[in-house]
């Protein structure tokens, strides 16, 4: 059957699944669940002294969900560890849940091949992984969730953790955990916290253990079962790395300058206004260019949100931006900010960006600014699976930060002999309704709805074009490109963040 962005959904999954149909979600009413707990009494103690027996304490064995957060980014040390222990004790068919998985996650590849992972669900899928995957080396497709959707299904049991395993930069013996004391910070814990709310084994991994109690408190030693002192948990350095890259592209630079061009000519800049940047050159370095406006017009934002970046914070620390929201930081700057000022707050992944529960932050989004790998003459967009279809990307908070009130997508007009502005995507991640502006070196493409943002911006005098044009200069410049050759077998599942399948990804033909 096909389904509201035209995707063709093989009957195997009609049963499991209900078919996408629009970006607004409405108001069903959902049962959270809770986990189950080993109440811990007066003198028990939490710290174990190895990973293997904190595994055995918590009764670990096949065929259980286990989990684990991304808050470094490919600097983390954790589910590698974590994995090769498990795999030593000969445990096997395990479902593993992490929020996403970097370049650094590759060894999972010989988990899989050996039959100690035979699931996975996850927001990114890189590197040697996501090639293997695109190449069919699981039985079972991989499920693919936004963050937002992440901390959905998590909450209303679609899934259902066993054991977290967690990094955290600084806990106490008891389980209080902070991500921003010690040698290896990572900032905002705002995956880690979902996981150690609802997991029914909660299961620290800590560098830097120190005395009772650890505060300001992330993780709480009311949701912690066991702490394994280790000797690193992770590498800060690795947090900025890839995607979270600062450009120095000229392309890039110009891309940006004209994604300000759109948010300071837009009715939302004003006073008061709220916003998030995703990851990306072009993305990540709008915020320099309106730190400028916002200096010159006098304009101070209300909220930044999101993964959080140096810049931003040096926003707030001049007073241009009131508060900032953080459920990720982006690089050590972004991190070391939360240990410093107050109204860098910390939330969790529901409260970013749920779309099932009582608000989430980006029901409050006036302006995002988000990266593609693909964008189409509808609007859609993809950020999953490059040229070559395999898998190399990550949903992130991609579907959830895009109902903003003006939604902005920076892409450059191809990438080396490859276009970006397509007639239709390889793989749907972002439906184009809750897209509204494309921005490209040479111009920028508004949403047919939104004719108040093209009368706007025709009488500001950007250079609007149809996105049918841009897809047309696209072509000029590197040609028709052949289609990509899938078989029929699906290695992939993308869900939009209500539950509802979005698209399906199938393996790449040799």
């Amino acid at each position: 059957m096909q389904n509201k962005v035209g995707r063709e959904i093989p009957d195997a999954y009609l049963n499991d699944y209900a078919l996408y149909e629009s970006t607004k979600i409405g108001n069903p009413t959902i049962q959270k669940v809770a986990p189950k707990i080993s109440v811990v009494k007066p003198g028990d103690e939490k710290l174990v002294a190895s990973i293997e027996e904190a595994i055995d304490l918590a009764g670990l064995k096949d065929g259980m969900t286990i989990s684990f957060h991304h808050h470094f980014r490919e600097g983390d040390y954790v589910l590698n560890m974590v994995m090769d222990v498990i795999a030593k004790k000969g445990i096997k068919n395990l479902s593993i849940a992490p929020s996403s998985l970097a370049d650094v996650h590759s060894e999972i590849v010989k988990h899989i091949e050996s039959g100690v992972v035979t699931k996975v669900t996850t927001s990114g899928l890189r590197g040697k992984l996501g090639e293997a995957i695109s190449n069919g080396l699981m039985d079972e497709p991989v499920i693919l969730r936004s963050h937002g959707g992440r901390a959905r299904a998590v909450e209303t049991g679609e899934i259902q953790i066993d054991v977290a395993f967690l990094g955290v930069p600084s806990s106490d013996a008891y389980g209080n955990a902070n991500g921003y004391k010690g040698e290896s910070v990572c900032g905002s814990l705002g995956y880690a916290k979902i996981d150690a709310k609802h997991a029914d084994k909660v299961i620290l991994l800590t560098d830097n253990l120190v005395g009772y109690p650890n505060t300001p408190i992330s993780i709480s030693q009311t949701d912690v079962d066991y702490v394994v002192e280790v000797e690193a948990i992770g590498n800060p350095e690795g947090i900025g790395k890839g995607a979270t890259r600062f450009t120095t592209n000229p392309k890039e630079l110009r891309i940006a300058e004209t994604v300000n061009q759109v948010i300071t000519a837009s009715p939302y800049f004003k006073d008061g206004f709220s916003f998030q940047t995703g990851t990306g050159g072009a993305a990540l370095a709008v915020t320099r260019f309106l730190r400028e406006e916002m200096l010159a017009k006098e304009i101070k934002a209300s909220f930044a949100l999101g993964g959080i970046t140096k810049p931003m914070v040096d926003l707030l620390e001049e007073g241009l931006v009131e508060k900032i929201l953080d459920v990720q930081d982006f690089d050590k700057g972004a991190a070391l900010g939360m240990a410093k000022y107050e109204q860098q707050v910390e939330i969790d992944a529901s409260c970013y960006a749920s779309p099932y529960n009582k608000g989430a932050v980006v029901n409050q989004l006036d302006v995002v600014i988000l990266s593609a790998l693909e964008v189409d003459t509808k609007f859609n967009v993809n950020v999953m699976t490059g040229s070559d279809g395999v898998l190399r990307g990550a949903i992130g908070g991609h579907q959830d930060a895009s109902n903003a009130k003006l939604t902005i997508i920076s892409a450059p007009l191809v990438r080396g002999r490859i276009p970006t502005i397509v007639q239709d995507v390889t793989t749907v991640i972002t439906p184009g309704d809750s897209i509204d502006v494309v921005v490209t070196e040479i111009g920028i493409a508004i949403n047919p709805q939104r004719q108040d943002l093209i009368d706007c911006f025709t009488q500001a005098g950007l250079p609007v074009y149809t996105i049918e044009a841009l897809q047309k200069e696209a072509e000029k410049i590197v040609g028709k490109a052949s289609p990509i050759q899938f078989t029929d077998r699906v290695v992939a599942l993308v869900e939009y963040r209500d539950g509802t399948l979005l698209d399906t990804i199938c393996q790449v033909k040799d």
